[in-house]
């Protein structure tokens, strides 16, 4: 009762009035403290995220509607024993985990990460408990779409996940679908969703149970990963022996020469790597044009040295 107005009578102040301003206070207190614990949590993972950057490997989200079975593909493919249980959002922190995909050729190894399930109509006031998650998201260069397909209203589920990566910026982002619980499908609806999967290019349909269907999988976010690489021609001094092992463990290796002022390599790689490695570059085109131009140069009258009397001209 004393935290309602109006105990000193009506119209006059009581102290019950007084509390509620205290309390109103103690809230605005907390939530500016959770609200700079949010942006402490945000610098960590920019930092996290600079850190993967730099290592060069390829990240993959793994995003879905709520229960789609996103933890469980995760643990299966790492071991990383992530809770995976059947309940709302039981994944709110991101988990990352570096793995090498059994029979994955392009690029040797990646970075999972597991996301928070999503549901249709996201209130307001959780987008920024969110945003961790979702700011891996928008990082990431495949996202891998899990999709619970023993569930009834699975396309709804599917839309519903689609409309908050166009609402948050990450609809440009290459997406492999993986139908996932197969196992809990008859043996019929099973063999029919693979192949509707197998005819679509960028879909797969697996158990992550039992991990049927995990070959499909790398081979699907192999050809994903593939258009993010480019071609490179380089020749590395034997000196810098820890750019040659950046381009074994995140590129995809065609040709390698063991020339006597360095090691020749042709392949492919991520943009990351390829930029840091543009000063060992061979390109023949580039050299002859600057070859030309040199020689124009040396053909040209320097006028105002002439006339100095301290150039010497060429060819006359």
């Amino acid at each position: 009762l004393e935290r309602q107005s109006g105990a000193g009578g009506v119209g006059l102040r009581g102290p019950g009035e007084s509390q509620l301003e205290i309390d109103k206070r103690l809230l605005r207190d907390r939530i500016i403290v959770l609200k700079k614990r949010i942006d402490d949590v945000q610098k960590q993972r920019d930092l996290h995220r600079r850190g993967r950057t730099k290592i060069g490997l390829p990240i993959l989200a793994i995003v879905g509607y709520t229960n789609a079975g996103k933890s469980t593909l995760l643990n299966y493919l790492t071991r990383a024993g992530v809770m995976a249980e059947n309940m709302l959002f039981a994944t709110l922190d991101p988990t990352t985990r570096r793995v090498k995909l059994p029979g994955y050729k392009t690029h040797p190894e990646v970075l999972l990460t597991d996301t928070v399930g999503f549901i249709q109509k996201l209130p307001t006031h959780l987008v920024a408990a969110f945003r961790a998650t979702l700011e891996e998201v928008k990082e990431a260069d495949v996202l891998v779409h899990v999709i619970d397909s023993s569930n009834p209203t699975w396309e709804k589920q599917e839309q519903a996940v689609q409309t908050v990566l166009n609402e948050i910026g990450a609809n440009d982002i290459p997406l492999v679908k993986v139908l996932n619980k197969i196992d809990l499908l008859e043996q019929d609806d099973a063999e029919y969703l693979k192949y509707e999967a197998a005819c679509s290019g960028n879909s797969v349909a697996v158990s992550s149970i039992t991990g049927e269907g995990m070959e499909d999988f790398v081979a699907v976010v192999e050809d994903a990963l593939s258009e993010l690489l480019v071609p490179i021609e380089v020749e590395i001094p034997y000196s810098k022996g820890d750019e040659l092992n950046a381009i074994h463990e995140v590129g995809a290796v065609e040709t390698i020469d063991y020339r006597e002022s360095g090691t020749y390599v042709l392949g492919r790689v991520p943009k990351p790597l390829a930029n840091r490695l543009r000063p060992y570059y061979i390109n023949d085109e580039e050299e002859e044009a600057v070859s030309k131009k040199k020689g124009g140069d040396d053909d040209e009258i320097d006028w105002v040295a002439l006339g100095r009397g301290r150039h010497t001209a060429k060819n006359m």
